[in-house]
């Protein structure tokens, strides 16, 4: 029997990442939720091992006020899995992972891995779709994260991340997903762009 990609000791230490004090969304809760999506998806999914092991690494490397975090997860799930499957199969990991700072499906060969990629990220934005007080808890949870910016600034640039995927023809890629979130997904986000125009209430 050929052994899993992730061990248990990665496993472990990449929660020990996502426990840090400066993660209060992108943290072991975020990653403990894609797996149960995860599991009860699982038929749909091609290769759900290599999608595993990019929801384990895809936020393993997170700071705030940089600009490359999954450029870094990436590398580091390059340079963990290294030896332990094939270099196409690690490349398609690496692809999904670089995905989620766009949420665009990456162009993978064979179609069965750009429908694996489009599923993960669709994971990934299901916290849109989730019932308002969920969404509002998450919106908070990322303003946490960004403390350091002042509420000009945090303002204009999360709406502005908000607006490109209220414009988009389709928030979720798949019909699982657009099926089950879509609506919601739309009228979470208008409703919290709406917030960040009027403002703290007094």
């Amino acid at each position: 029997m050929k052994p899993p990609l992730l061990t248990h000791e990665m496993k472990a230490e990449l929660s020990a990442l996502y426990r840090t004090a400066d993660r209060h969304y992108h943290g072991i809760a975020h990653i403990e939720a894609l797996l149960r999506l995860l599991d009860e998806h699982r038929a749909a999914f091609s290769d759900p091992e290599a999608v595993e092991a990019a929801i384990w690494f895809h936020d393993a490397i997170y700071d705030s006020r940089a600009k490359d975090n999954e450029a870094q997860s990436a590398v580091l799930a390059a340079e963990k899995l290294d030896g332990r499957t094939n270099a196409q199969r690690i490349g398609r990991i690496v692809a999904m992972i670089e995905a989620t700072a766009t949420h665009t499906v990456p162009a993978l060969d064979p179609a069965p891995a750009r429908r694996d990629a489009a599923l993960l990220l669709d994971m990934d934005l299901s916290i849109l779709g989730a019932a308002p007080p969920v969404f509002d808890a998450y919106e908070a949870a990322v303003r946490r994260e960004y403390a350091w910016v002042d509420e000009p600034l945090w303002v204009a640039g999360r709406g502005a991340v908000l607006k490109t995927f209220v414009e988009r023809d389709h928030i979720f890629h798949t019909e699982i997903f657009r099926d089950r979130l879509e609506r919601q997904a739309r009228e979470n986000l208008k409703r919290s762009i709406e917030a960040l125009r009027l403002g703290p209430r007094p």
